[in-house]
């Protein structure tokens, strides 16, 4: 089988499984801001359910983690994609940031006061 058919067969599922975790990230956040408008909604004590929240915390950050390892997971596969010769960009759903927009290459633009 070609390598580029190969590399984007990859790339698909790399994509797919980026999606997936960003998805995820949205739903959690999204839960943790419903779980927080029920309990006022319902006029409840900040001790009804507080395990619940402290529990869906450590999820999303359990999921960021993923989310990290995954992106290096992308970086590592694009080496390899250039050390057995494909040289076709494989593109996600969304548009990547220019490099010199990375976190490494980007002044902190936060005002310390």
């Amino acid at each position: 089988m070609e390598k580029a058919f190969v590399a984007q067969r990859v790339a698909r599922k790399l994509f797919a499984t980026e999606h997936a975790l960003d998805a995820a990230m949205t739903e959690a956040a999204e839960l943790m801001a419903d779980l927080l408008k029920a309990r006022k909604d319902l006029n409840l004590s900040a001790v009804v359910g507080d395990a619940a929240p402290s529990k869906l915390v450590a999820a999303m950050s359990a999921l960021a983690e993923a989310r990290t390892a995954i992106v290096s997971v992308h970086n590592e596969l694009n080496d390899v994609k250039l050390r057995i010769g494909v040289r076709t960009k494989m593109t996600g759903w969304e548009d990547k940031p220019p490099e010199s927009d990375t976190p490494k290459n980007r002044q902190d633009l936060r005002q310390v006061s």
